[in-house]
């Protein structure tokens, strides 16, 4: 991991004090690191046309242990509670054409499914406290609920964008990034909203301020797949500068936001895998595109149109 700014003496004490209450303790590194008020990171990328679509804030609180990107066909399969907005029938059974036949929380019946691991307040006990991807998983404490959610495509800074094909999936992030080292899968985004365009891998103290989460899909797909066996290899991430590695073209690229209002002083942490101790930088997200082939024409006119 890279090496961390010094903290003052004021934002380690209360760093200590939050992850002492949270519970969580993570070995081979100081727990006080985890938390930090000095967002170390600028956000470099040009600005691009975007298309947002409205998906509520999972006012219907759909939540479950399953994972139908990756782990398709098991429940409780991904070991950790996940967050979900748009389509209302995502689960370990989900199949192309349950989800085409289901309602969403989207407009526009976009009947994609967005999804990521919940937040939690880590001082009390949540309604899963004995359930597989909560406590019985090492995931412990009360779910908060998200106070926005936005839905973003973005254009390429350096050409048009192709239509997404239907049905594909992907991951963000590296749910196993800490015992992975923080490799390249790495793309953990916290921030705070009222410090824009900066942001860390480690959970930010935000005060008063909304706590952001952001997720960057890759947006160079290889022109056939609409997945891969890592999930990973059919969309890559741009070069330096924006343009797409040889053989793949350039697809709208999803950035999803996620904010939260934490009580002041209260600790918290993500949901991960029991031996991923719940360390920020594995926060990850996971999309299956379902919106209808009109809508998504509409939206890569709109990128194009706007370059």
């Amino acid at each position: 991991m890279a090496p961390n700014k010094p903290m003052t003496l004021a934002v380690a004490a209360v760093a200590v004090i939050v992850l002492v209450a949270s519970g969580v303790l993570l070995c081979g590194k100081s727990s006080a690191d985890q938390y930090v008020s000095d967002l170390d990171q600028v956000q470099t990328e040009p600005q691009t046309p975007n298309f947002v679509i409205q998906c509520g804030t999972n006012e219907e609180r759909h939540l479950n242990a399953d994972n139908p990107v990756v782990s398709p066909g098991i429940p409780f399969g991904a070991h950790h509670t996940h967050e979900y907005v748009g389509n209302k029938s995502a689960d370990a059974k989900s199949t192309n054409a349950s989800l085409e036949a289901a309602p969403s929380t989207c407009e526009k019946d976009d009947r994609s499914t967005y999804y990521w691991p919940v937040l939690r307040l880590t001082d009390g006990t949540g309604h899963d406290a004995h359930a597989e991807g909560g406590g019985l998983h090492g995931n412990t404490g009360q779910v908060l609920k998200p106070t926005s959610v936005e839905i973003r495509y973005e254009g390429s800074p350096v050409s048009n964008v192709l239509p997404m094909p239907r049905f594909l999936r992907m991951i963000t992030g590296d749910p196993m990034a800490f015992t992975n080292n923080y490799g390249p899968n790495t793309r953990a985004k916290w921030g705070c909203a009222n410090q824009p365009g900066r942001y860390t891998s480690r959970y930010p103290l935000c005060g008063s301020a909304t706590t952001l989460r952001t997720y960057e899909f890759a947006s160079c797909w290889d022109g056939n797949n609409t997945d891969s066996a890592s999930h990973r290899t059919h969309v890559v991430f741009p070069l330096a500068g924006g343009a797409c590695p040889a053989k793949t073209f350039p697809i709208p690229r999803l950035r999803i936001t996620v904010g939260y209002d934490i009580p002041a002083g209260r600790p918290f942490a993500i949901d991960s895998f029991p031996e991923e101790l719940r360390d920020p930088a594995t926060d990850h997200a996971m999309f299956i595109n379902v919106l209808p082939e009109p809508l998504m024409n509409a939206l890569v006119g709109h990128l194009n149109r706007s370059r």
